[in-house]
C-alpha cells in the first residue's frame, strides 16, 4: 500500500489506480485525461494506466504526452485492456473508467469512499451527459431509472466499468474480465455477477458520477441494444438466476422484449394469412392491437419519470422504448442460437432448469414434510417450554445464496442468551478455518441435547424452504462474523441456497474438518443433480439416527 503524506487533507486516501482503456480514442481521450487530471483526490494517492489496444490514431501519444503510465497491446478488446492495466496496477484499488468518458473532480474521491468498509469489494458510479438531442437524453433517463433501483440498496450486483472499482485482490483473484467478451457488451455485468454468486459486497455511489457522450441517433442505439442481447443470452447460460432479476435491469424490459416478439409474429401471421391464403385477419389484428395497449401500460412508469424529469423526451420515449425491445429481444434469439453449444469454460452451478426442478421439490417434499413433522415439532416446543426459560424458537441470521443474509429459524437447544456467552468459549478471531464445533457445550440444555443428537432442532426450517430462503439439500448455513473470514475459493459454496441436510450431514456432520467438509460442498456444487439430491436425502435419515459428529 502507498502511504499519502501526513499533510494531505483528512479523509480515507487508499492508492488507487485509474485504469482507461483505449482504442482508436485520440478525439475523447484528451478530456478524459484532463478530468482525470483535475480530480480533488491526492495527487500522490493515485495513478491513472491508459491502455492503447492496437490503436491506429494517435491514442497512445495523446497518453504520453499528459504524462500518464501507457500500456500497448495488439487490439485484444476493453475485458483484455482492463486487465492488462490492472496487472500492471499498483494501488490497492482498481477505478475504471472509459476513454469516451470525462469524470467529475469528486469522481475518485465518491468512488473511493464506499471501501472505508471493509466489507465492500467493489462499486458502481452513474452516467451524466451534456448532449441536449432526443436519443441521449432518452439513453439518460434509461440510466436514471436504472441508479432509481439501486438507490439505498444495501448490495448491488451489477457494475459498468464507464465508473466502477475492486479491490486489486479479489479482482486478480477472480482473473479480472472475462476475454471471450471481444467488445465492449456485458464484460462488466458477466464480472459482477460471478462476484455476487461468491457474496462479495457491491454497493452504488451514485456520486461518482461521469460525463459521457451516449449514441447519438437511432441506429447506433438500436445497433448497440442489439450486441448487449446478443451477448446476453451468453450471460443467460453461465448465470441464469440473473435472468430472473438483477439489481440493475428494470423487470418491466423482459416483459416489453416478449410483447414486441409477439407483436411481430402477430403481424406476420396476419400478413400471410391474408395475402397467401386469402383468410381474415381480425382476429389476428386485435391481437396486435392488444399487444400494442399492453406495451403501452408497462411504458407507464418509464413515461411518467420521463414528464417530471425531461418532458421533452416523452413522446419520443414511446417509439425508442419499442425499438429497444426489439434490439434487445432480435440480439438476445441470435445469441441464443449462437451460444447454445456453450462459449468457454464457464458454467453454472446450478442449471435454469435444474434451479427450477430443484424448486419444485423443495416446495412439493417441503410442504409434505412440514404437516408429516407437526405433531413431533409441537411435542418438541412443549419440552423445550417446560424444560428452561426462554423462547420455543431461536432466530439468527445467516448468510444464504449470494452472500444474502437471513433469518435461520431453529429449535431453541441453548440456554437464553447463549451467543452472549459465546466469546467465553470461543476466539473466532483466532480460529484458523471459518467454522467450529463445541463438544460438551455448556449452553446447551437437557432437551437441547435430544433434539440436536437427532437433528430435530432443524426441523423449523422447513419454514425457511418454502420461503425459498434455504433448500432441503444444500451446503449448511454459517453465520456472517465465519463468512467474513472466508478466502475467496470458500465463497464458492455461497453460489447455491443453504441446505436443511447436505453432503456435511450425510459424510460426519460436526467431526468433518472444515477443508474436508468444503471439498464435499464444492464437489456437491460442480457435479450437482437432482438424484444426487434424492440420494442425499435418503442418506440424512439413517446418519441422523447414528448421530455421529452432533453436539
Amino acid at each position: 500500500m502507498f502511504l499519502v503524506p501526513q499533510d494531505a487533507p483528512g479523509g480515507f486516501y487508499p492508492h488507487v489506480t485509474v485504469i482507461v482503456p483505449a482504442y482508436n480514442a485520440a478525439g475523447t481521450l484528451p478530456s478524459c485525461l484532463a478530468a482525470l487530471a483535475s480530480q480533488n483526490y491526492p495527487c500522490s494517492a493515485y495513478e491513472i494506466i491508459v491502455v492503447d489496444d492496437g490503436s491506429a490514431d494517435a491514442t497512445a501519444s495523446i497518453a504520453h504526452d499528459a504524462g500518464v503510465n501507457v500500456i500497448t497491446q495488439p487490439n485484444a478488446g476493453p475485458a483484455a485492456a482492463r486487465n492488462r492495466g490492472a496487472a500492471a496496477a499498483q494501488g490497492e484499488l482498481l477505478l475504471f473508467t472509459d476513454a469516451d468518458c470525462a469524470p467529475v473532480p469528486g469522481w475518485i474521491s465518491a468512488l473511493v469512499a464506499p471501501f472505508s468498509d471493509p466489507s465492500v469489494a467493489g462499486a458502481k458510479g452513474a452516467y451524466l451527459t451534456r448532449q441536449r438531442s432526443a436519443v441521449p437524453r432518452f439513453t439518460q433517463l434509461e440510466y436514471q431509472e436504472r441508479y432509481d433501483r439501486m438507490a439505498g440498496r444495501e448490495t448491488i450486483d451489477f457494475i459498468d466499468t464507464y465508473s466502477a472499482a475492486y479491490r486489486r485482490d479479489v479482482f486478480l483473484a477472480n482473473s479480472g474480465f472475462d476475454t471471450v467478451f471481444p467488445t465492449a457488451s456485458v464484460e462488466d455485468q458477466e464480472l459482477s455477477f460471478r462476484l455476487a454468486e461468491k457474496g462479495y459486497r457491491l454497493v452504488f455511489a451514485p456520486d461518482a458520477l461521469v460525463y459521457h457522450r451516449h449514441n447519438p441517433t437511432v441506429r447506433a442505439y438500436v445497433r448497440r441494444k442489439f450486441y448487449i442481447g446478443y451477448w446476453k443470452a451468453l450471460i443467460a447460460r453461465w448465470h441464469p438466476s440473473r435472468m430472473a432479476q438483477d439489481s440493475h435491469t428494470p423487470g418491466t424490459v423482459k416483459l416489453q422484449m416478449a410483447l414486441a416478439a409477439l407483436s411481430l409474429l402477430s403481424l406476420a401471421a396476419a400478413l400471410i394469412g391474408s395475402l397467401v391464403f386469402g383468410l381474415r385477419a381480425v382476429p389476428v389484428w386485435a391481437l396486435i392491437i392488444t399487444v400494442a395497449a399492453v406495451f403501452v401500460v408497462t411504458e407507464t412508469p418509464f413515461l411518467v419519470k420521463a414528464w417530471h424529469r425531461d418532458r421533452g423526451v416523452v413522446l419520443p420515449a414511446v417509439g425508442l422504448l419499442w425499438a429497444r425491445a426489439f434490439a434487445l429481444g432480435t440480439g438476445f434469439a441470435l445469441g441464443v442460437v449462437r451460444f447454445r453449444g456453450g462459449v468457454g469454460e464457464r458454467r453454472p452451478p446450478i442449471s435454469g432448469p435444474q434451479s427450477v426442478a430443484k424448486r419444485v421439490m423443495d416446495l412439493s417434499l417441503g410442504a409434505v414434510f412440514l404437516i408429516v413433522a407437526a405433531l413431533p415439532m409441537a411435542l418438541a416446543a412443549l419440552a423445550i417450554k417446560l424444560d428452561s426459560p426462554g423462547t420455543v424458537f431461536f432466530r439468527q441470521t445467516r448468510i444464504g445464496q449470494d452472500g444474502r443474509p437471513f433469518r435461520i429459524l431453529k429449535f431453541r437447544t441453548m440456554v437464553a442468551r447463549a451467543e452472549e456467552l459465546l466469546p467465553q468459549l470461543v476466539d473466532l478471531a483466532g480460529l484458523e478455518q471459518p467454522a467450529f464445533k463445541i463438544k460438551d457445550d455448556p449452553r446447551v440444555t437437557r432437551v437441547g441435547r435430544v433434539l440436536r443428537r437427532y437433528s430435530l432442532d432443524e426441523l423449523p426450517q422447513l419454514v425457511n424452504v418454502l420461503a425459498g430462503e434455504m433448500s432441503l439439500v444444500g451446503p449448511r448455513p454459517e453465520e456472517a462474523a465465519l463468512v467474513e473470514r472466508y478466502t475467496d475459493d470458500q465463497r464458492r459454496r455461497l453460489a447455491v441456497k443453504p441446505g436443511l441436510t447436505g453432503p456435511m450431514q450425510v459424510n460426519g456432520r460436526g467431526d468433518l474438518p472444515f477443508e474436508a467438509r468444503l471439498a464435499l460442498e464444492l464437489d456437491y456444487i460442480e457435479r450437482y443433480s437432482l438424484r444426487r439430491d434424492v440420494a442425499i436425502l435418503l442418506r440424512t435419515i439413517p446418519a441422523v439416527i447414528q448421530g455421529n459428529g452432533a453436539y
